[in-house]
């Protein structure tokens, strides 16, 4: 049996048994969900948090379609929101008044409302439902990897072996708390971390495993010790980044109050210790709201759906100003998801049964703040089965995140997704111009990105050459590639450029096979992209 196969059978994910401001953390360096997001199609410093809303959030109570308030009246009065209480995003759609702190995003310009995200043929099961979400496939599909995990597993074929390494050396993705979802599943193990016990934590220190019979079964157990001591090796690199950073935002709720903004607090502290992990996942659960959403006698603007979605708001607003006082708020976009929503009419218990489309919001500096879409068609008087129809497929916002925010290229995209989906505009341009560049001539020349960075080499995998494009303000740069052990291979640029995108040939016809990693440092930027080389 071959080491990645017993792997896969016997190996569960690894888990990170110790605590970071109350919580558990799981890290992952294998995630099918989250691995492409660590591949060579995105840059390495552009963090994506996903927060699950577990339970199916009730969207027409989250985002309020003001221009078919009648009609919603008719469908859900014992619980609907009074009008005059809606906070507008716009003249026609407006948001449940207790998220104050999201109308301030959106204010602002960072808050993108996709309307009616679902897909063809819903589930109501929350298990299956979820699996579809996570996983990114159709309906009638079942799926046993996750839509990111289908590329990076030829990104990285035979992982974990040589991981951490030099070049790589934190986990590709971070979930607080202990509840393992499907997308961060894969056809090998999810790496986590762990330090167990003295002789573990010595271990780590002098790189070495306890021995094993010269067996069949003792080269396997080797071999998970390996994977053991991997786990130790990413439990001290989160810790140096817990120690690197504090939280400065004063909006954040006192400890114990919000459980999603204790678990943004510390996605806040690791990426701005500088942890290198590209994904964070965090969750807020009870959203399975068939009775009891509101409290009538306070007010339908009152009641278990207000208190969560007032969490919501407020653990976002205070990540946001977070992470700007961080200043690392232009690296980070979120995105919130939950596996289904609400019928559109109300039940007799002030509550609302499962259904199927409802809105995802994406937040960030980098977000065009906008309503994308237009509000869901009420009927004028909802039937008890009547649903939401879809507006824009779920894995669109995939698309777009993948596309707009990592630059997986379009080649790519499909093999992930399964098919082509339409990207939306909810992510600004990653390059945006800032100023022209005044050439010799004193005329106006090319554009001067706002920030240095290593885009899409391509073809990846290749043999023997691949073409890697950059981009610069101007100045120093310097770009060589790397092995698996850490050593440089090769020098590729080592001068001065001019402001601008770029391209170079690595030629790598005289060397073995392998996963190798090119890095670009200028005076203010450094950025690393592993490639494969398949001959």
């Amino acid at each position: 049996m071959k080491r990645r196969d017993f792997l896969a059978r016997t190996v569960p994910a690894a888990t990170v048994p110790f605590l970071l401001g109350g919580y558990a953390l799981r890290a992952y360096g294998r995630g099918p969900f989250l691995e492409a997001l660590v591949g060579s199609s995105h840059e390495s410093d552009h963090v994506l948090v996903l927060i699950q809303l577990n339970g199916g959030n009730d969207g027409l109570n989250m985002v309020i379609p003001l221009d078919q308030y009648p009609a919603l009246m008719n469908a859900r009065s014992n619980i609907a929101i009074p009008e005059n209480l809606v906070l507008p995003l716009t003249d026609r759609t407006g948001i449940h008044p207790a998220m104050t702190g999201l109308h301030e995003i959106f204010g602002n310009g960072q808050l993108a409302v996709v309307q009616s995200a679902g897909y063809p043929n819903p589930n109501f099961s929350h298990f299956r439902a979820t699996d579809i979400w996570l996983t990114g496939s159709d309906s009638d599909v079942v799926l046993t990897d996750g839509w990111m995990g289908r590329y990076l597993d030829d990104v990285y074929p035979g992982y974990p072996d040589g991981y951490p390494n030099t070049v790589v050396p934190d986990p590709i993705a971070i979930q607080v708390g202990s509840v393992v979802t499907s997308g961060l599943q894969g056809p090998a193990v999810s790496m986590g971390m762990a330090i167990t016990s003295p002789s573990s934590f010595y271990q780590i220190v002098s790189g070495g495993v306890d021995t094993a019979p010269n067996t069949p079964a003792g080269h396997e157990l080797t071999f998970l010790r390996e994977v053991a001591q991997q786990t130790q090796q990413y439990a001290v690199v989160i810790r140096n980044a817990a120690t690197k950073a504090a939280n400065h935002s004063p909006l954040h709720p006192a400890a114990g109050q919000n459980s999603l903004a204790d678990q943004l607090k510390i996605v806040a502290q690791l990426v701005a210790g500088g942890l290198k992990t590209r994904i964070y996942v965090v969750n807020l659960g009870a959203f399975d709201t068939h009775s009891a959403q509101v409290d009538a006698t306070g007010g339908n603007q009152t009641g278990a759906h207000a208190v969560l979605l007032g969490k919501l708001s407020a653990a976002i607003r205070a990540f946001t100003d977070d992470l700007r006082l961080l200043r690392v708020d232009d690296r980070v976009i979120g995105m919130t998801f939950s596996e289904f929503g609400r019928r559109i009419k109300s039940n007799a218990s002030q509550g609302t049964d499962h259904g199927t489309a409802a809105p995802m919001f994406v937040f960030g500096r980098r977000i065009a703040g906008s309503v994308v879409g237009a509000n869901p068609v009420l009927p004028a008087s909802a039937a008890t089965g009547d649903n939401l129809a879809m507006q824009f497929d779920f894995r669109s916002v995939y698309a777009s995140v993948l596309k707009d925010w990592f630059h997986v290229p379009a080649q790519v995209l499909n093999d992930v997704l399964l098919r082509d989906f339409q990207a939306l505009p909810i992510i600004r341009p990653l390059l945006p111009t800032k100023y022209p560049v005044i050439d010799a001539a004193g005329g106006a020349g090319a554009s001067v990105p706002d920030r240095e960075a290593l885009l899409q080499n391509y073809p990846n995998p290749f043999n023997p050459s691949t073409h890697i494009r950059f981009t610069t303000r101007g100045g120093g740069v310097s770009i060589a590639v790397y092995d698996e052990a850490g050593r440089e291979v090769r020098s590729l640029v080592d001068g001065t450029l001019p402001a601008g995108e770029h391209d170079v040939v690595f030629d790598g016809s005289d060397l073995p096979s392998g996963m190798y990693y090119c890095r670009l440092r200028t005076g203010s930027a450094s950025d690393v992209r592993p490639m494969m080389l398949v001959k």
